[in-house]
């Protein structure tokens, strides 16, 4: 199983903007529908990616924790579906159903939204203030499949914590491992 990190994009970096279809609702969600939020989280995730599988659960339990605060979380799955079937709408909605995830699943079907964001891995984490300025990126918590920590989302729930409280999130950031983004030849 082929490593990649998250390329650490710059700190303060504005979050780029998305109109992307929700897998399950079929509607269009955009960026800008979380104005007025304390924070967004933008996950680039997949349904096929063994480290993603390893955090799934706990992927959707974040969702319920955080439902009732001003947290806004998005996922997105850039992958090349024709290379990895598991990954197209149909697969994504059946992830979203099977783990009960309380937030929009998005498809980026021309990987337009994953190149604006410089994601690199999947899953890759990007925590933004309420002025879409990012705060976070990074890892999870330091759990990965067969190295034997507890999945528990530590570093990324410390994250939204701080940010959700208004205060500074420390810049010392891990990032994040997982498979490369399936990219279209």
């Amino acid at each position: 199983m082929a490593q990649t990190a998250s390329t650490m994009l710059a700190l303060g970096t504005i979050a780029p903007d998305f109109a992307l279809t929700d897998v399950a609702s079929g509607n269009t969600v955009r960026r800008d529908d979380f104005r007025g939020k304390k924070a967004l989280l933008v996950m680039f995730i997949c349904a096929h990616c063994p480290f993603v599988r390893h955090i799934e659960t706990e992927l959707a339990k974040l969702g319920k924790d955080y439902a009732a605060q001003p947290l806004a979380i998005v996922a997105i799955s850039s992958n090349d579906a024709t290379t990895h079937p598991a990954d197209s709408p149909a697969g994504l909605k059946q992830q979203t159903e099977t783990f009960g995830f309380g937030f929009p699943y998005l498809y980026d079907e021309t990987q337009s939204v994953a190149k604006a964001y410089d994601a690199a891995c999947t899953p890759d984490f990007y925590l933004f203030d309420a002025g879409f300025h990012l705060v976070y990126r990074g890892q999870f918590d330091a759990s990965r499949p067969g190295n034997g920590v507890s999945v528990t989302g530590k570093d990324l729930r410390a994250a939204i914590d701080l940010a959700l409280a208004g205060k500074p999130v420390p810049t010392d950031q891990n990032p994040s491992i997982g498979c490369n983004i399936k990219w279209k030849a």
